[in-house]
């Protein structure tokens, strides 16, 4: 359908104020990229309750796997499924709900995943539809000023590399290899599964969060002896003007593990994302409970815990 994006922006606002109001507000930018540039390894089914003035809810369907791309093709995700505070409790979640199953029924879907924050109403929800905790989770929080401006120089035999946008060319094919490691990050009991990286697969997920309006930031380090990405961070602005940055892969190699790659990046992303994005205040992150290495390195670098969310999914 033809979606009306103030009327959506209205709503996600209107429930964002409502529901998490000490976080930083929805970018109508951001809000606008998600809705009309699709992702090209996924088609993206989106769905709104006409109301008077505007919409009384909105859902974000994503059918993973596409003609070029056959990855997760039994599988969705559903990005979001939200209701205007001022038209809760009048069905508007059930008929948004059934629209969406439908359309997952048609597409010969099996399972659809959604994250969901623990104890809330989204969770009742879940739960009373069927799904089940799949990959349980939390939500931190990093205050960029409070960690020391210094980073860590390089274990000996690496160097630091750091991007904005598309992966220079000569490094392509070793952050492709480098993407591949997340292969052992926990999934939990979620119906996923992981297609090889490439080059143009790297940079196509670049063009992504560019097209959409956002910034992205990478941060590696480069194993001297033979060239190989060894380990990386990435950070997402979902526009150039946001004070929250998103933090997406953080990634140490097999074989590299075990001397402060995982620290170093992220500290050395720090340094860079003051230079590059001064007005960034702080940085977003969820991590599975059960990656314990992740945790303890956020830990180590004054990461504060901020709710409780998960990977629910539900077998059709």
């Amino acid at each position: 359908m033809e979606i009306d994006t103030e009327a959506w922006f209205a709503v996600a606002a209107a429930a964002h104020r409502h529901d998490r109001p000490s976080t930083p507000a929805p970018e109508h930018a951001a809000e606008a990229g998600r809705l009309k540039v699709r992702s090209p390894r996924s088609r993206s089914a989106v769905f709104a309750l006409p109301a008077t003035g505007g919409y009384a809810g909105v859902a974000l369907l994503h059918l993973f796997g596409t003609t070029e791309n056959a990855e997760n093709t039994t599988t969705a995700f559903l990005d979001t499924l939200t209701v205007h505070p001022g038209r809760r409790g009048r069905g508007a979640g059930r008929a948004l709900w059934d629209e969406v199953r439908a359309r997952l029924a048609a597409e010969g879907r099996t399972s659809v995943s959604a994250m969901v924050q623990r104890g809330g109403a989204g969770e009742k929800f879940a739960l009373s539809r069927g799904a089940e905790c799949a990959l349980p989770m939390a939500a931190y929080v990093q205050e960029v000023r409070e960690v020391p401006a210094e980073p860590l120089p390089p274990p000996p035999g690496y160097r630091f590399l750091a991007w904005t946008g598309l992966v220079p060319d000569e490094h392509a094919l070793a952050h492709a290899r480098a993407h591949d490691a997340m292969e052992d990050a926990p999934t939990g009991d979620l119906d996923v599964h992981r297609d090889l990286w490439d080059p143009e697969r790297i940079r196509a997920a670049a063009r992504l969060v560019h097209d959409r309006g956002g910034v992205l930031l990478t941060v590696a380090a480069l194993a001297e002896a033979d060239g190989a990405i060894a380990g990386y961070t990435e950070l997402v602005l979902p526009t150039p003007a946001s004070v929250r940055a998103a933090q997406y892969d953080t990634v140490v190699v097999p074989g590299h593990r075990g001397r402060g790659l995982g620290r170093a990046v992220k500290l050395r992303m720090l340094a860079y994302l003051r230079a590059e994005r001064p007005g960034v205040r702080e940085i977003v992150t969820t991590v599975a409970d059960a990656n314990g290495p992740m945790r303890a390195v956020n830990a180590g670098l004054g990461y504060r815990a901020d709710s409780a969310v998960g990977m629910y999914q539900l077998r059709l």
